[in-house]
């Protein structure tokens, strides 16, 4: 059988359900990400406070000078 033989849809056809499922695949693990980082926009960041406060204040003036 010639390679002019062969229907040109085979590749197509295999690249269909490959596509869907690497999608499927980026979703469950972005999506859980993408949901935590949308709860904490509509919440608010959690405020500074204690040593995590002074640590940040300090990572700034050092990044400033």
């Amino acid at each position: 059988m010639r390679t002019s033989d062969h229907p040109k849809n085979s590749r197509s056809a295999h690249l269909a359900p490959m596509l869907l499922r690497m999608t499927l695949a980026a979703l469950l693990l972005v999506g859980p990400l993408a949901a935590v980082t949308i709860h904490a926009k509509a919440d608010g960041l959690a405020p500074k406070q204690g040593a995590g406060f002074v640590l940040f204040v300090s990572l700034q003036r050092q990044s400033m000078s």
